[in-house]
């Protein structure tokens, strides 16, 4: 009789730096659980605390940039996780991933003036759609419970606190507490978790939400919470483009009045 033997190799993760590597590898056997990654990834941690998560893409492998503040935080696991997914993107080359957001920002905005700000911001809403799509990985494998945790602290710091910057332990969340984006930032948490079914409508995102609508009267927040919770799950690249590019002018329709 012959026996087959199942061999499983772990994607290769190599960590550079001084720092844990416990969260990575954590989130690696998490996230084989239901995926893989073709390509290896490199995880570089750095020492200063103000560096962003973010992942770039190499032609040999991923590399994702923490802080090695952040490398120790209690979110690191599902930071890393979240990456994971980013990087699966890529390589799955999924249109949220490929298409260029400079295009679609600058095709949208043709004939507008627009200042530095507002510019910036249309790039931060470009980064929720990427999360939103890179959510809808981690989410299907890995408890919500941080994240909501997560939007609902950095949600009400920005509320509370709209002169002073907020905490960025979320990849792409914005660092400035404008009245404006962080409307959008509360659309994008409702939508999030609209989408995966993760709160109850009494849940307090719902109230910050609410008080993020009134120090920004010009952003329909319903109207982008619906965008970003609808986005479809396999887009055509063309479909995806226009939506991208709907929502660009939008914000900048709102904040030019």
């Amino acid at each position: 009789m012959i026996v087959a033997r199942m061999i499983f190799i772990h994607m290769d993760l190599r960590v550079l730096g001084d720092g844990p590597s416990e969260p990575f590898l954590s989130a690696r056997d998490l996230f084989e659980t239901e995926y893989d990654l073709e390509k290896s990834v490199r995880v570089r941690l750095q020492d200063d605390p103000d560096e962003r998560t973010w992942t770039t893409q190499r032609d040999e492998y991923h590399l994702l940039n923490m802080a090695t503040t952040t490398a120790t935080s209690a979110m690191a696991r599902e930071l890393a996780l979240h990456e994971f997914s980013h990087m699966h993107r890529n390589e799955q080359a999924h249109p949220s991933h490929t298409q260029s957001t400079t295009e679609a920002v600058y095709l949208a905005l043709a004939g507008r003036t627009i200042d530095r700000q507002t510019l910036t911001h249309c790039y931060q809403i470009a980064n929720h759609m990427k999360d939103i799509y890179a959510d809808d990985i981690t989410l299907a494998i890995s408890p919500a419970n941080k994240l909501i945790t997560f939007l609902e602290s950095a949600l009400a710091s920005a509320v509370r606190n709209r002169a002073r910057s907020v905490p960025s332990m979320w990849t792409r969340w914005s660092t400035a507490a404008d009245p404006n984006i962080t409307a959008v930032n509360a659309a994008f948490a409702l939508a999030l978790c609209e989408r995966h079914s993760l709160v109850g409508a009494d849940h307090l995102l719902y109230d910050l939400a609410h008080a993020a609508a009134n120090d920004a009267p010009n952003i329909d927040i319903t109207a982008f919470k619906d965008a970003f919770r609808s986005l479809s799950i396999d887009p055509e690249k063309s479909e995806y483009k226009q939506t991208l590019m709907d929502v660009t002018r939008r914000y900048a329709e709102c904040t030019s009045t």
